[in-house]
């Protein structure tokens, strides 16, 4: 895949996950599921978006499996908010969307 394209004021264009945003993912991991009510036994990161604010916005597509081992076409799709180093760069997981397919779009919610 390319560079992302960045939109003015939006979000880049989709973008496969990098080293960087799988550690953001992997550290927001028990939030999401506190907001799913699910525990995951799989959790792979997928594709991302970003978008630069007072911090940076990841919207993300993470694969999943459900504890009880079925493996479905199942994703979760999570805004994640990185505020700036200079405001402590703490992470919150400010929206997730389940179940989403792996054909779902990531888009902006």
């Amino acid at each position: 895949m390319s560079a992302a394209k960045i939109i003015p004021g939006g979000f880049t264009t989709v973008q496969i996950v990098t080293e960087e945003v799988k550690e953001i993912c992997i550290k927001v991991k028990s939030e999401m599921e506190k907001k799913t009510g699910i525990h995951f036994k799989d959790y792979i990161p997928l594709l991302y978006k970003s978008q630069v604010v007072a911090g940076t916005n990841y919207l993300v597509k993470v694969d999943i499996c459900q504890e009880n081992g079925q493996k479905e076409d199942k994703c979760v799709h999570a805004m994640i908010f990185q505020a700036l180093p200079c405001y402590g760069g703490e992470l919150t997981v400010t929206g997730v969307l389940h179940p989403k397919t792996l054909m779902d779009p990531l888009v902006h919610f």
